[in-house]
């Protein structure tokens, strides 16, 4: 192996080029700092190349094959389609890199002193000495020692890739990975059976916003179990057998595949060296960082999901825009209060802010507005009239402090309502804006205004 003696210096080392990773080196490079980054595997990081981009992909393409009615599906042209959009977000990402005067370096990065790190590829050691590092490399999926991913037994990298549309699934773990890629395949024409351990799939969403994710889930003849625990896996000669505990009762169901998501689990081990230069680690591999996104050692920032809080790619990318001001020397900080949530499951479902019962339990007065999309014109046009949005607000103020948004588009329209919450508007600001018709942002506009009319009725 081939060793530079003389180490390359620059300002900033970013350890990662997922979301996090690509949006710090390019706000530090805006701010006149040399950066490189290092990326063990693509450029994209896990989002661009086996998460959020592949998965929207299929579900995208899952949904026009419903939509059209087929009989039957090419599933090599639908993995061609989701290959190229892939390829097009890596080879972007690599070009906004190159276009900053970023430096890449490909291999594993690990640390030998706090200021100072070798990037390990197969046939040479690259030394890089630094003045600031921010730490972005990103989770895996959990693996369950019951559940050891091979052969049959998926995670969501491999069940990304199949070559064909499996005759049927067990989903280990109904949240936003299981619900998108159960829903997904089942609209391919799997059959689906997802295994929930908590009272409801969604857990952390409320209610009324998964019963019609349930609804068309068993459109999709997909057999839900919650209260669900899998025991154990029993290898058959071309299929598998969950046995789980449904609120106690022993249960089995059969399948070709078993997908388990039952979260993510942060890159903090292997061979990093956190802790040969005294980074601190949680119980659960977290890094502990400042309102800056800092460690424990001041010059190096951590970011996404080896931080506290939701592995989501936008997460990542604010953190990243803090970390990156914050070593330039701008007074900035996280806020959290406005992360927005969304399953692209169908219909889709987007909160931001507070839900009515999160701004109860705080012993906040409030006042709530909702408005059906089965009245909505563009909804009904679209044959996509399941669903609603909710507007949270103050009862004296009407000041907007949370939305929940279950339907067609929730993803885009939950940006409206996070916007409304982050500058303080008002339910008026919101009611009084002039909304495009026929369109689903309308079904916002009249929520505003049940909400004005709920709360002035008293």
């Amino acid at each position: 192996m081939k060793f530079e003696n003389e180490a390359r210096q620059v300002d900033v080392l970013v350890i990662g080029s997922g979301p996090g990773g690509y949006t710090a080196a390019k706000r530090a490079a805006d701010a006149g700092l040399h950066v490189a980054v290092v990326e063990r595997d693509r450029i994209g990081g896990v989002c661009t190349n086996v998460g959020c981009i592949p998965s929207k992909a299929l579900i995208s393409e899952a949904h026009r094959f419903e939509i059209r009615g087929q009989s039957n599906i090419n599933f090599e042209e639908v993995q061609s389609f989701k290959n190229v959009i892939v390829n097009k977000q890596s080879n972007g990402v690599g070009f906004l890199l190159k276009n900053k005067n970023i430096t890449v370096f490909h291999g594993e990065a690990r640390f030998i002193n706090d200021h100072e790190a070798i990037v390990d590829n197969m046939d040479s050691e690259i030394h890089i000495r630094f003045e600031h590092c921010i730490i972005a490399t990103g989770s895996r999926p959990i693996e369950l020692r019951a559940f050891p991913y091979g052969g049959r037994i998926l995670s969501s990298t491999e069940a990304l890739d199949l070559n064909q549309v499996p005759e049927s699934l067990i989903v280990i773990g109904g949240g936003y990975i299981g619900i998108e890629l159960g829903q997904t395949f089942a609209r391919f024409g799997s059959k689906v059976t997802i295994l929930e351990g908590a009272d409801q799939i969604l857990p952390g969403f409320e209610a009324d916003m998964t019963r019609p994710v349930v609804k068309k889930l068993e459109e999709n003849h997909v057999d839900i179990y919650t209260g669900a625990l899998a025991d154990r896996v029993e290898h058959l000669q071309d299929q598998v057998t969950v046995h789980f505990k449904e609120n106690g009762n022993e249960r089995h169901v059969t399948a070709q595949f078993v997908l388990v998501t039952v979260g993510r689990r942060p890159n903090t081990d292997g061979n990093l060296g956190l802790e040969r230069i005294g980074i601190q680690l949680t119980d659960r591999g977290l890094i502990p960082v400042d309102e800056q996104c800092r460690t424990n050692i001041p010059h190096i920032f951590a970011i996404g999901d080896i931080v506290a809080g939701p592995a989501l790619a936008h997460k990542a990318s604010y953190e990243a825009k803090v970390a990156a001001d914050a070593l330039t020397h701008r007074h900035t900080k996280v806020d959290y209060k406005v992360l927005p949530l969304v399953v692209f499951s169908d219909p889709e479902v987007a909160s931001a802010g507070l839900s009515e019962t999160e701004a109860r339990a705080r012993g906040m007065e409030v006042v709530t507005g909702r408005a059906s999309y089965g009245i909505n014109g563009r909804a009904l046009a679209l044959r996509a009239s399941e669903g609603f949005v909710k507007i949270v607000a103050e009862k004296e103020t009407e000041r907007i402090i949370g939305a929940q948004i279950v339907g067609s588009e929730a993803s885009n329209l939950i940006a409206e309502l996070a916007l409304a919450i982050e500058m303080s508007a008002t339910l008026e600001d919101i009611a009084l804006t002039i909304h495009a018709h026929p369109t689903l942002g309308e079904i916002v506009m009249e929520a505003a205004e049940a909400a004005i009319a709920r709360g002035r009725r008293g």
